[in-house]
């Protein structure tokens, strides 16, 4: 392998290996010396998330589950970027990594899939949602408590797999991963976020490297998209005043037209007895503060226990 390789570093389910592809091909877009052969080598690195689908998320590690074993490469020296979806990304980075880009951002919204019905609220009381994602699972029963939900893990295509076998009577899961698998047709209804709010960074790919890799991080500077970071930015300062992680349902969705940028936030208690909402609005360049200030009245709000009562 030449000495100058960049090294991309992966899962390898179907979708995190689509996103990686889109990453190689910016990059060789921006870079002519990087489309000769040999010039990118993608890296599958197995993580915890992927080796554990008997138990759900919350119960054994939360975020970090997708993205700790491809950081540890990194740090190591094994890969030069890890390509990451950025919902999956903890709040805090580890020491000497950087998040040096976003990709433009796909369709943020969450899907409907069902063999029977056209929407969520078409399902019969009694019938059985699948979803591994505690802030769906609120939200669905915030709005149909008369539903029931259960977990459903695994990659976008084992999910449909238990769904096409009736173990479930519908899913949700992210438009952006479908329209990346090239999938978008399975969606039976597209979800308004007003209904349903998406997850902090969902849709959205970032792409880490080491603080110090100059070389890595000018390659990178090219792909970054400037709309999609501050979004993020915003919707991720509101995470972590929140402490969020897979065991707390906490949805964020930030939009930007011209300089301004409005965040919606919402926080729930796990079965949707309760919902929280709020939204902030205001220039582009305090997206930080703005999702820091929605972090701190939705948790002030909530108050201890929230999330467990």
């Amino acid at each position: 392998m030449p000495s100058s390789t960049l090294r991309i570093g992966t899962r390898g389910s179907p979708l995190a290996l689509a996103q990686t592809h889109e990453t190689r091909d910016r990059l060789t877009a921006a870079h002519e010396a990087l489309a000769a052969d040999g010039a990118i080598d993608v890296v599958v690195i197995k993580t915890t998330g992927d080796k554990v689908l008997d138990r759900p998320l919350a119960e054994v590690g939360g975020k970090g589950l997708f993205t700790k074993e491809i950081d540890d490469a990194l740090l190591d020296g094994r890969i030069d970027l890890a390509v990451h979806s950025m919902k999956d990304v903890p709040t805090w980075l580890p020491d000497g990594m950087v998040m040096a880009c976003l990709l433009p951002r796909e369709d943020v919204r969450d899907a409907f899939i069902s063999r029977a019905v056209g929407s969520l609220n078409e399902l019969p009381p009694g019938s059985v949602v699948g979803t591994a994602s505690l802030r769906r699972q609120a939200q669905i029963l915030h709005r149909r408590p008369d539903l029931r939900v259960t977990g459903l893990r695994g990659n976008v295509q084992t999910r449909l797999g238990k769904l096409e076998r009736g173990e479930v009577d519908a899913t949700l899961l992210a438009m952006a991963g479908l329209r990346r698998l090239g999938l978008a047709d399975v969606a039976t209804a597209v979800i308004d976020p007003a209904d349903l709010l998406p997850a902090v960074g969902q849709g959205a790919i970032g792409i880490a490297c080491r603080a110090d890799d100059a070389r890595t991080r000018a390659l990178l500077d090219p792909l970054d998209d400037g709309d999609t970071a501050a979004r993020v930015t915003a919707e991720r300062a509101m995470l972590e005043v929140l402490d969020g992680s897979c065991r707390t349902p906490i949805a964020g969705l930030a939009e930007v037209n011209g300089d301004r940028l409005t965040l919606r936030g919402l926080v729930a208690r796990p079965d949707g007895s309760e919902v929280l909402e709020t939204t902030r609005e205001g220039p582009v360049a305090d997206a930080e503060a703005l999702g820091r200030d929605a972090g701190d009245e939705l948790r002030r709000r909530a108050g201890p226990g929230f999330f467990t009562a």
